[in-house]
């Protein structure tokens, strides 16, 4: 029943989200990757009404809830327009559903000799692009089971189908705000602050709009993380399995719960723990091994049905392509490169490329051995600089990765992934010509201000409860 005493008391709230619902419909449903002065002037706006809502109406929590479901509804009907890769999603579901591996064909291999193996073969080819048809898959198995769960429901529906991929990424959404509360309260942090994830535009459109599945990886992380808080680490083990078989992103944080393990007990967690009843055994060195054994077990046993020897070479094939090949919206790989430039006249990222497993692996044993890592809190910001530095050498970023920076940045007091999900946008800057390439200057003015604010809060600001480098 309408309330006029509610509407009055939450006017400004509810203009803002009212709002943000035109905002969100005119980008879902009247934009086109390629209008970016419409799209900068949307992103904007919509940014705006963001910082307002969660910065001056965060003691309204139910409210914040609603208008995180409502936002994302708005997208339900539309078609992704920023992106193309739900069309090789479908693809996948529908091949599985056809009895095919879809770890030992390409698109292409079919499509070339003139064979259409899932319906509207020919439509999903044209729209997941030549690039994307060429190569093996890579999205691990939990993905392609809700892949086959959309070919499943959906039938013959290319929008179908992304509507039951938008269902299940609502859902994971929801999980993660009522996870992200509950560990927010556990670790005594201020619980509005999962809003800077859930309402954040970046991520409703990122994910619930182009449907990029980052989210359900998020949901599988922020729960394994939670539970191994509250000392279910065989639990979290199985659940940390189902985040890395959505997406592998999480495999960089597994050297992290060396000391986590081998130096958390009691005594370490009173403070993050006051709130937990039931009183768990410290962890130990055993217990680490046992929860790496259970992850490793649990993510063969998810790829199990899809294994033959054609699968791990195409698997492996198409990840390198991330190291040797691709390149959007990179940072300090586009110095190196440029670099390499002048001195050999080539693109040299086939070289440069082999350093970037390199640095990363010496960034995690720095992480893993010369910080304490022993509160959760401090595991999370870890994991945060880990995936940070990874991203800054990777020679692809493309804008929905950003959404794991964003939700660990929501347990420690650093915003650089906050200001880097604003400037992100900028990236899309690229789809603004024909040819689709990058503007080095638009990249540069992104990272500019994202290293800016990065070297502010991690050299020089003094009040953060966590250094990152400091050695321990």
């Amino acid at each position: 029943m309408f309330n006029p005493t509610f509407l009055k008391s939450n006017r400004t709230p509810v203009f803002f989200a009212l709002a943000s619902v035109v905002l969100y419909a005119l980008f879902a449903y009247d934009l086109v990757r390629t209008e970016y002065t419409k799209l900068i002037i949307l992103y904007a706006l919509l940014f705006v009404v963001f910082y307002q809502l969660v910065k001056n109406h965060s003691g309204n929590f139910k409210l914040l809830v609603i208008f995180s479901i409502v936002l994302r509804v708005v997208f339900l009907f539309a078609t992704p327009n920023l992106s193309q890769d739900f069309y090789r999603f479908i693809w996948d579901g529908r091949m599985i559903l056809e009895g095919f591996n879809p770890y030992l064909f390409t698109p292409e291999s079919f499509i070339g000799i003139g064979k259409f193996p899932v319906a509207q073969a020919q439509e999903l080819y044209q729209g997941m692009g030549a690039l994307n048809a060429s190569h093996f898959t890579n999205y691990p198995p939990v993905k392609q089971f809700i892949f086959m769960m959309a070919a499943l429901f959906s039938g013959k529906s290319i929008l179908g189908s992304a509507l039951v991929f938008r269902v299940f990424i609502i859902a994971a959404d929801i999980g993660t705000l009522y996870i992200g509360k509950k560990l927010l309260e556990s670790l005594k942090l201020p619980t509005h602050n999962i809003f800077w994830y859930i309402l954040n535009p970046f991520v409703i459109i990122e994910l619930t709009g182009n449907l990029h599945f980052e989210g359900i990886m998020i949901f599988f992380l922020l729960l394994s993380i939670y539970q191994l808080h509250l000392g279910k680490w065989k639990i979290a083990a199985v659940i940390f399995a189902l985040s890395v078989s959505v997406k592998l992103i999480p495999l960089l944080f597994l050297p992290l719960f060396f000391k986590y393990f081998l130096k958390n007990n009691r005594s370490f967690n009173d403070a993050e723990n006051a709130t937990i009843n039931s009183v768990t055994s410290p962890l130990s060195f055993k217990k680490l091994i046992g929860f790496y054994a259970i992850i490793g077990i649990t993510i063969l046993l998810l790829f199990a049905p899809f294994y033959s020897s054609e699968f791990i070479n195409n698997y492996a094939k198409t990840v390198g392509l991330w190291f040797s090949t691709f390149e959007f919206n990179a940072s300090l790989y586009y110095i190196a490169r440029e670099i390499g430039y002048r001195l050999t006249g080539y693109n040299e990222i086939a070289i440069i490329g082999k350093f970037i497993p390199l640095v990363t692996i010496v960034t995690l044993l720095i992480l893993t051995f010369f910080r304490k890592n022993i509160t959760t809190k401090q595991l999370i910001v870890s994991m945060l600089f880990a995936a940070s530095i990874y991203y800054f050498i990777s020679t692809t970023i493309h804008p929905w990765y950003l959404a794991t920076l964003l939700i660990l940045s929501v347990f420690t007091n650093y915003k650089f992934p906050l200001v880097w999900s604003f400037m992100i946008i900028l990236s899309y800057l690229a789809y603004a010509n024909s040819e689709n390439t990058e503007n080095l200057w638009i990249i540069a003015l992104e990272y500019l201000v994202v290293y800016s604010v990065f070297i502010w809060e991690v050299f020089i600001k003094k009040d953060h409860q966590e250094v990152v480098f400091q050695i321990k």
